[in-house]
């Protein structure tokens, strides 16, 4: 715990201690400790910059960076007290002023020169350009690859944990470099800072020691000159190592291994160039007037490095009696890759990939997440994962959803936007359009009116809660297709942990799973829920000892789910229904046929077109009243009333006597009799 607490405190009062060190003298031998300290400290930095396997292993550099320019800073205002006052600085400053330059100030100040210009012009600029590039693609690059996350979460690659840290280092890397962006304008700053200390040493050197002490130009220049040439020397080589160290960093690609060892193991496992660099050297060896030795041995160096690098096992490419034999990219297995379709799809238009941004406010991904949940909840299915990705041919702001490869469903989202639904957008500014899933008037309205908008009446909804209940009316329609097999042995297997003797007594015993995934998806495609599984297997249990027609089977686990089929039609407690007059029911019930989809009702055309014109009627004039009826019939017709009613009335449900069982109260609003005077009257 007390070393924890040490470690907290420590950089703070670090920090403190420099910007005391600001407006308090330091004795020399302090000043000599402090910045061999400094030398230390950016070699240490340095070393740590080559190490680290990526740069997000030392996400604290730009801090460090600060921290350290801060603490050569206070250095030379302590260096510059003590030469002005004293005329002496330590044996540090004092060494590199007379034993590193040779005691001469055209030499000291030439070397600084130099020193100044590597870091400025070479390193530091240099530094500063690739961390801008690299900020800007970074941040450029962030909603592709939180796509690409999210697209291994859908596909199974990855779990939730692992998307989350995968999430977090994206936003790490993104912060890491823009962090880097801003650091590089301290190392910049200090290059300059440091040329305006070393001018404003010389000269305050020259009038201290000229005009106060009295000194002949001379001793001036060795006593002051010399000191301030060394002090700046002393701040320039740390200054030079952490601006190579801050080139590192930004230039280092994530790897397995540190910097070292990539460039070792790139560099030498490469046998062509270092023999051609091996014999270039022995080549200038030719070169009358050149020493012979020094180029002998870089070349024989670089000749038995290239001795040393094994063979490779396996050649890029084999030669083969004179031709080339590239490496085949049309295996079975890479072609079986590319021709598999995704059950479920979203393809966004590049300009609307904002939606999926998380950092800038893009939830669509964890709707659509949402959703899944929900539909597992409501029908009871395993829904695939939804692969999300951009398509740059789709129009602007444009969305499609496909099913199997295949687009059924197609929509828009424009940026800046909220969908206005109402009848009282007149007064909006905006682009009318049509609401995707309930065919209701709408607008586009420019996002900041979503407040106004409100206020006049219209329900407002933004961008991705329009995609995803896009989405989830697709996903409703098409729950049937989307039942896979695996599914339904998944579904079979969670009921065979609670309820074991409910499945061996149905499969494979008397059903196979291909037959309940056709019992399943009719259900589905009626939009009734297959949540109550045991429910389910056991009507059909008893079913499958008598027939396995599977429109009997359907209409068994129907008579199971009475009451929950009849649910969603509830109003207080009671379903209005639309039924048949007996006499027709009856001429129905004779003319059913069996046809390759079920049995069908073979009336003739005239009656056929009454019954369904009249139909139509009734149910349109109960939706005038705020009545939204079910048709009724005979358990026997039901399956094939369904298939005569649904080219023509859509949307319409069609339930059995039986199943009406859950309703507290059955009103009639209305009797096909299949006689079209009848109507009219």
């Amino acid at each position: 715990m007390e070393a924890k607490r040490l470690t907290q405190l420590g950089i703070p009062a670090g920090v403190v201690l420099i910007i005391a060190m600001l407006v308090v003298p330091l004795p020399a031998v302090v000043l000599d400790m402090l910045i061999a300290l400094n030398i230390v400290g950016a070699i240490l930095v340095l070393m740590v910059a080559m190490l680290v396997h990526r740069p997000l292993d030392f996400n604290a550099f730009p801090a460090v960076i600060l921290v350290m320019t801060l603490f050569r800073l206070a250095l030379n205002i302590s260096a510059t007290r003590l030469v002005l006052l004293d005329g002496y600085a330590g044996k540090v400053i004092d060494t590199f002023g007379h034993f590193v330059v040779g005691g001469s100030l055209v030499v000291g100040l030439i070397v600084f020169a130099i020193l100044l210009i590597i870091q400025f012009f070479v390193i530091t600029k240099g530094a500063e350009r690739v961390a801008e590039v690299g900020a800007r693609f970074t941040l450029d690059a962030m909603p592709g690859k939180q796509m690409a996350i999210d697209a291994d979460l859908n596909s199974g690659l990855i779990d939730e944990d692992q998307a989350r840290i995968r999430r977090m280092e994206v936003h790490a890397e993104a912060d890491f470099y823009g962090a880097m962006d801003g650091a590089s304008k301290f190392v910049k700053g200090d290059a300059i800072a440091a040329i305006v200390i070393t001018l404003v040493n010389l000269i305050g050197g020259f009038a201290v020691g000229m005009a106060q002490k009295g000194m002949s130009f001379g001793d001036a220049i060795s006593t002051y000159s010399l000191l301030s040439v060394g002090d700046g020397l002393v701040s320039q080589i740390p200054a030079l190592l952490l601006s190579v160290a801050t080139g590192l960093i930004v230039t280092r690609s994530t790897s397995d291994a540190d910097m070292g060892s990539d460039i070792l193991r790139q560099v030498g496992r490469q046998r062509l160039p270092l023999q051609v660099a091996g014999f270039s050297a022995l080549f200038i060896c030719l070169i009358p007037g050149l020493p012979k030795l020094p180029f002998m041995i870089a070349g024989g160096i670089m000749l038995l490095a290239s001795s040393r690098v094994p063979k490779p096992e396996v050649e890029p490419e084999q030669v083969l009696e004179g031709h080339a034999v590239e490496i085949p990219t049309d295996t079975p297995e890479l072609l079986a890759a590319e021709i598999q379709v995704d059950p479920l799809g979203l393809e966004l238009a590049p300009d609307i990939i904002d939606l999926v941004d998380a950092a800038n406010g893009g939830d669509l991904l964890d709707r659509v997440k949402a959703l899944r949940r929900k539909v597992a909840g409501d029908l009871g299915i395993i829904v695939p994962p939804v692969r999300t990705r951009d398509n740059l041919d789709l129009p602007a702001r444009t969305y499609a959803i496909r099913l199997f490869g295949i687009e059924v469903a197609r929509g828009e989202a424009p940026r800046g936007t909220v969908l206005a639904i109402g009848d009282t957008l007149g007064a909006l500014p905006g682009e009318s359009t049509t609401e995707p899933v309930f065919g209701l008037e709408a607008r586009w309205i420019p996002a900041e009116l979503r407040v106004q908008a409100e206020l006049s009446g219209a329900t407002v909804v933004d961008r991705a809660s329009v995609i995803t209940t896009h989405l989830a009316e697709v996903v409703a329609s098409h729950a049937g297709r989307l039942l896979g097999r695996e599914d339904v042995k998944t579904l079979t297997d969670l009921v065979q942990r609670q309820h074991p003797v409910v499945v061996e007594e149905l499969t494979p015993a008397q059903l196979s799973l291909g037959e309940v995934q056709r019992v399943l998806q009719s259900l589905l495609d009626e939009q009734v829920s297959v949540r109550d599984l045991v429910r389910i297997y056991e009507s059909l249990s008893l079913k499958a000892q008598v027939t396995k027609d599977p429109d009997a089977l359907v209409e068994a686990a129907r008579a199971a789910l009475g009451p929950a089929i009849v649910a969603p039609h509830l109003s207080q407690g009671t379903v209005h229904v639309l039924s048949f007059d007996p006499m027709l029911e009856q001429r129905m019930l004779e003319a059913m046929r069996p046809g390759e989809q079920g049995p069908m009702i073979a009336l003739d055309p005239l009656t056929g077109q009454t019954v369904l014109a009249e139909l139509a009627d009734l149910r349109t004039a109960a939706e005038e009243r705020g009545i939204r009826p079910v048709l009724v019939c005979a358990p026997q017709l039901r399956s094939a009333v369904r298939r005569m009613v649904l080219p023509a009335l859509p949307g319409t449900p069609v339930l059995s006597y039986t199943e009406l069982g859950g309703a507290a109260q059955v009103t009639s609003v209305g009797l096909v009799s299949g006689e079209r005077q009848a109507v009219s009257a």
